[in-house]
């Protein structure tokens, strides 16, 4: 089975970034897990798509999504909301609009997150329902995980310190697996 992250967040020393390299080494036996980025997404401008088509990292984005089981969505969440940024990349991987049958239609789908605040990514984590919703996606509610105060959940380097965190992002990933195994034809 192919999953595919993506990380919502720009920023070098990134808690979602460190959060899907984990998720990575805690794939389960059987399950590819690959690490995208939405760095080089530019802003979304319906006159620059008109007259230069898909950028190429869009496209990447777009054919690694098309060809995976399962997407998993790292957000942060800022001002209560998801990022702006990555909604930017979202929204142009439906351009054009005839492409999101491909590349979403019953994709399962699942949310996550690391934000130094005391609420995790919830509040942004819903902000992302109306979005798959619309875009016709599968989202998995069997599990959540929204890592708080990631500050401290992290090293310096990004690797995870704390174990129950660690623990429950192996159970995640096992956990959105089984729902991506589930939903596909034998």
């Amino acid at each position: 089975m192919k999953l595919v992250g993506i990380s919502g967040s720009l920023r070098k020393g990134s808690f979602n970034t460190a959060l899907l390299h984990a998720a990575v080494e805690l794939a389960p036996s059987g399950v590819e897990l690959i690490a995208a980025t939405i760095h080089g997404v530019p802003l979304y401008d319906a006159d620059t798509e008109a007259a230069e088509g898909i950028p190429e990292k869009v496209s990447e984005l777009k054919e690694l999504a098309a060809a995976c089981d399962g997407l998993i969505l790292f957000t942060p969440e800022y001002n209560n909301s998801l990022p702006g940024v990555f909604k930017n990349a979202i929204d142009w991987m439906s351009r054009p609009s005839s492409d999101i049958p491909r590349i979403f239609r019953a994709k399962p789908i699942a949310v996550l997150g690391a934000s130094p605040g005391n609420f995790g990514t919830m509040l942004s984590q819903n902000a992302w329902l109306p979005v798959l919703r619309t875009l016709g996606a599968n989202p998995w509610f069997g599990g959540r995980l929204m890592v708080s105060r990631a500050g401290s959940v992290f090293d310096a380097e990004g690797q995870i310190v704390d174990e129950k965190v660690k623990h429950n992002l192996a159970v995640f990933i096992e956990g959105f697996a089984a729902f991506v195994k589930g939903t596909q034809k034998s």
